[in-house]
């Protein structure tokens, strides 16, 4: 075949970079937007935060309104005033610094840099110290601890080798791999390392599972603690029943009364199961909510949190240079300021989106926010886009890691929207109800005979709402509630 031309006609949807950016910062949570404007702000000069601008008309107020120092030249006027002192020596013609001109709310100048250099009001704002991590703490401690260079090699390993709970998950034989062959550690060496590090701060750590942690921290407590030495028995031996809470039958296997067990489970109650998560390092994330939904006059009102808004804003001074520059400059100026016109129509279009979606949530839910999670309706992406006018996938980016302030809570978007049951009226009840519905179940039931699955199931089935029993354990293992056998208690 010969090669040839061919004109072909077609059309094409793109997205163009501002739609692109817009896009881009929809889906960005509140902290990540201010990063994000943070970037681009450095690189683009025509636009600034409300915050810096505040701050630098105040720093420009301060310098027009400094007290002017007077001239050596005008200070014998003063000191003309003292006739007795007409020939005063030149030191005493300096400016008189106690004067109530040179003296401001925090005292005089020369006050300034003496706290800036050791006073408390130094202008830092305060900073929290980085969080002590559980290995940080051991290592600590170990440094003030008595043990031989081989020793203190070997529980270096062990508290390295410790997990998020402060377990040796892996056993002896990981520490003894870890370790250099020149050392000679043996297997009874380590564990007797191990034992010791065990006694640390806090008690339990470097434990190989729950039985030796609890029996760690109970051979703590003096000999003549009421019920220890069951309650060890009861570790050692019957660990299983306790976590099914069958105190009857723990007494007839340690040939114990049952008040005296009960006793000695309520003393384990007290111990730490996971010691080393009370020294984790992982930073708190604090969520601020960008909308809030009031209940004002009898209706549900949707407002945004002005303090989760970026203010961001064009630069007037440098906007004000745009017709005098000339060449280049102009043309580079021109386009800053055009993406900086289209950045701040993304974050209105964004605003708007949030506030549209925010107030669909709000009428579909607002059972939820009058009476609770009970009467939390079934509600999917679908139906939100279609009140608004949008597509789903722009539903589900403005709900992502975004959160509303409510008086019952704090709750993300994506939290008002579950599947649906079907009931025997033809509705359909949510996810977020039934799962409700089975907690306030579980809450009320007797403590002898707890309800099972199938149970909870037949109570749904008389209260209209048609749900399977591996359904009702779903839901119930999703509210991390265990079984009914695991709840029996002892009256």
């Amino acid at each position: 075949m010969k090669p040839g031309l061919q004109f072909r006609l077609n059309q094409q949807l793109t997205l163009t970079p501002q739609l692109q950016q817009a896009i881009r910062l929809l889906q960005l949570s509140q902290l990540e937007l201010e990063a994000e404007l943070r970037q681009i702000a450095e690189g683009n000069p025509l636009l600034e935060f409300a915050e810096d601008a505040e701050s630098e008309a105040e720093s420009e107020t301060e310098a027009f309104d400094a007290p002017e120092f007077p001239l050596r030249d005008e200070a014998p006027a003063k000191a003309s005033k003292e006739e007795d002192n007409a020939t005063a020596p030149a030191e005493d013609l300096t400016p008189d610094w106690d004067d109530d001109r040179f003296q401001g709310e925090a005292g005089d100048y020369g006050g300034a840099s003496s706290r800036g250099a050791g006073g408390d009001d130094d202008g830092l704002e305060p900073q929290n110290a980085a969080p002590e991590s559980l290995q940080q703490h051991l290592e600590w401690q170990l440094n003030l601890s008595q043990f031989s260079p081989r020793d203190h090699a070997i529980a270096m390993a062990i508290i390295h080798a410790l997990d998020e709970d402060g377990y040796l998950r892996d056993g002896v034989e990981a520490v003894a791999s870890a370790l250099p062959a020149e050392l000679g550690a043996s297997g009874e060496a380590i564990e007797s390392v191990r034992q010791r590090v065990q006694r640390f701060d806090p008690t339990g750590i470097a434990s190989l599972d729950l039985r030796d942690c609890l029996a760690c921290q109970l051979s703590q407590f003096s000999s003549d603690t009421p019920h220890r030495a069951l309650a060890l028995r009861v570790v050692n031996d019957e660990l299983e029943l306790l976590a099914r809470n069958d105190i009857a039958r723990i007494a007839r296997k340690l040939k114990a009364a049952e008040d005296e067990v009960a006793a000695a489970a309520a003393l384990i109650r007290t111990l730490d199961p996971r010691p080393g998560a009370a020294l984790d390092a992982t930073p708190v994330e604090y969520v601020a909510p960008d909308v809030y939904a009031r209940r004002e006059n009898g209706r549900w009102k949707v407002s945004l949190n002005p303090d989760a808004q970026p203010r961001l804003g064009l630069n007037q001074h440098y906007c004000s240079l745009i017709a005098r520059a000339r060449g280049d400059d102009a043309t580079w100026m021109k386009g800053q300021l055009q993406e900086a016109r289209w950045l701040l129509k993304s974050l209105q279009s964004r605003a708007e989106t949030l506030t549209k979606v925010a107030e669909a949530i709000v009428r579909r839910q607002s059972a939820f926010l009058d009476y609770g999670p009970e009467a939390m309706h079934p509600l999917v992406l679908r139906e939100v886009a279609e009140e608004v006018g949008m597509h789903e996938s722009t539903i589900s980016r403005v709900t992502t890691r975004k959160y509303m302030h409510t008086p019952r809570g704090t709750f993300e978007l994506k939290h008002f929207f579950s599947s649906g049951v079907a009931t025997e009226d033809g509705g359909s009840a949510s996810a977020t109800a039934i799962q409700a519905m089975l907690r306030k179940l579980i809450g009320a039931e007797d403590a002898r005979r707890p309800l099972s699955d199938q149970a909870l199931a037949e109570e749904l089935h008389r209260r209209g709402i048609q749900v399977a029993r591996r359904t009702v354990a779903k839901y119930r293992e999703a509210l991390r509630i265990p079984s009914s056998s695991e709840r029996v208690r002892a009256g």
